[in-house]
């Protein structure tokens, strides 16, 4: 029997500034506009090991290159290495309600019902944060181990990167719909979004966008999943 718990945190419907103010970040950030986005939810947790090793007992899908890698096997940890493919194969396997979210949906929910803030717990530098210059190391940290956000979402913006729904366009938000935006122009790339373990600067601020070909299966790349309300 698999037995796979996700625990999903309702994101109300609203307005919110999407991107960086002036001076931060980078011009694929730019303009900083207001956006709509529908309620939604997101998983309070990053997929661990222990979810996805019942994925892959279950479906017999085809594991990543460093799955089964010591330094990445704790099972309370993040998973990595999946790519984009297979975290939508995951999705689907949960159930038809189960999806990415879009780069709008998990910058909305970073910002934990702020209207602006750099990171998911306000302004303060990353490097400010308890015991910042010890953790880390080698690996992501086990879930549940940083403090949750104003919508009680754990580790948003840190520990791995996270696959979002959108192709990636670094021109995008200047043409992109105020409602629900989603770039489904094929790029041939994949959006993510949040800070690496693998980084210099391990958390990435709320607004910060990124991007690798959906094929690839880096070790400081992860997800958690999202449902339509």
């Amino acid at each position: 029997m698999y037995d796979v718990k996700v625990e999903l945190i309702t994101i109300p419907e609203g307005w919110f500034w999407r991107g960086a103010v002036d001076g931060v970040g980078q011009d694929s950030e730019r303009p900083r506009r207001r956006i709509w986005v529908d309620t939604f939810r997101l998983a309070r947790f990053q997929v661990t090991n222990a979810d996805y090793a019942q994925f892959l007992s279950a479906t017999g899908h085809k594991p990543m290159k460093c799955w089964g890698q010591p330094e990445f096997s704790d099972p309370r940890a993040p998973v990595v290495g999946p790519s984009w493919y297979d975290a939508v194969a995951y999705c689907r396997w949960l159930g038809p309600q189960f999806r990415l979210p879009t780069e709008a949906e998990w910058e909305r929910a970073a910002l934990g019902g702020r209207e602006a803030a750099l990171f998911p717990w306000g302004d303060t530098p990353a490097e400010s944060r308890p015991d910042y210059a010890t953790r880390w190391r080698t690996a992501p940290e086990p879930v549940g181990t940083s403090p949750a956000n104003g919508f009680g979402l754990d580790a948003m913006g840190e520990n791995v990167h996270e696959w979002c729904a959108d192709f990636y366009d670094p021109a995008y938000y200047a043409e992109s719909p105020e409602r629900n935006p989603c770039c489904d122009r094929d790029t041939g790339r994949k959006s993510s979004r949040g800070g690496s373990w693998r980084h210099h600067v391990k958390i990435a601020r709320c607004s910060a966008r990124s991007s690798i070909p959906p094929e690839f299966e880096y070790a400081d790349y992860g997800f958690r999943v999202a449902a339509s309300a």
